[in-house]
């Protein structure tokens, strides 16, 4: 049955082959009222090529007695066509492939400082550890010479080299063990010192309170009473700090013009009256 149809439908396509054949001529012979334009121009184009395969598998099928299997005449184009775009495809992968590398190297480079900063950050934050631990354990008082003299000099060496904490404990440990000795009271004038350097402004007060008890003629004790005042300006006690500077020309008129100087200064910072 399938060899029958096969044969039925060689048969017909011959017919229609033969019949084209014939009738070519005759179109080609047959005036034409008007010029084709672009479309009937290709129109025609594509029939004529349909007639040439049509002939071609009328011929072949007639030399071989076997079935030929028609394609149509817009294959090519549209292999032609597939494979462009198959070769657009391509550049467009390429291109995307190409910026997924330059992204993937630049997160690669961004992962890489991060981790060195972190590195960083985290061996910064285990020496801040190490110092804050440093800071929070007092470091031992110094020992304190039986003999006042020494003990003294040991403390205002401190003061000197500028370790403020060392001579504030210095001083602290020598008026604990010699708080009646004659230079007790300039011991707290040199402890009110170191205390006023860590702004122990309340401390560094009573200290300096202490250092000119009696008002003594000493040669530091009119910067004691001008120290006295701007601890007391530091605390916001502007009216103390004023009756502070007020006995300190009373007390102390001969004091040095660097010590008059500073007085004004506080005078004028706590707004004292004329």
């Amino acid at each position: 049955m399938i060899r029958t149809m096969t044969i039925r439908r060689f048969a017909a396509t011959t017919a229609l082959a033969l019949m084209l054949g014939a009738a070519l001529p005759a179109l080609a012979q047959t005036p034409m009222p008007d010029p084709l334009d672009a479309r009937d121009a290709r129109r025609l184009d594509r029939m004529e090529q349909v007639v040439r395969e049509l002939r071609s598998i009328v011929y072949q099928g007639r030399d071989t007695g076997k079935p030929v299997v028609v394609q149509p005449a817009e294959t090519d184009y549209q292999i032609q066509e597939l494979n462009r775009r198959l070769a657009d495809l391509e550049l467009a992968l390429t291109r995307i492939n190409g910026q997924l590398e330059t992204t993937t190297f630049e997160l690669d480079q961004a992962r890489r400082r991060s981790e060195t900063l972190q590195a960083e950050n985290k061996a910064l934050t285990e020496r801040l550890q190490v110092l804050e631990q440093r800071t929070a354990e007092p470091p031992p008082p110094p020992p304190v010479s039986a003999d006042p003299q020494e003990a003294f000099r040991g403390a205002k060496a401190l003061i000197d080299a500028g370790d403020f904490d060392a001579a504030e404990q210095a001083f602290a440990a020598f008026l604990e063990q010699h708080g009646d000795s004659p230079r007790a009271a300039e011991a707290h004038y040199w402890l009110a010192k170191a205390q006023a350097v860590r702004n122990a402004h309340v401390e560094a007060a009573a200290s300096y309170i202490e250092s000119i008890r009696g008002w003594p003629k000493t040669n530091w004790a009119p910067d004691a009473v001008v120290e006295l005042s701007r601890s007391l300006i530091a605390l916001k006690r502007t009216s103390q700090a004023c009756q502070t500077l007020a006995e300190l020309s009373r007390r102390y008129p001969n004091a040095a013009a660097a010590v008059k100087s500073r007085a004004a200064s506080a005078r004028a910072q706590a707004k004292c009256a004329a």
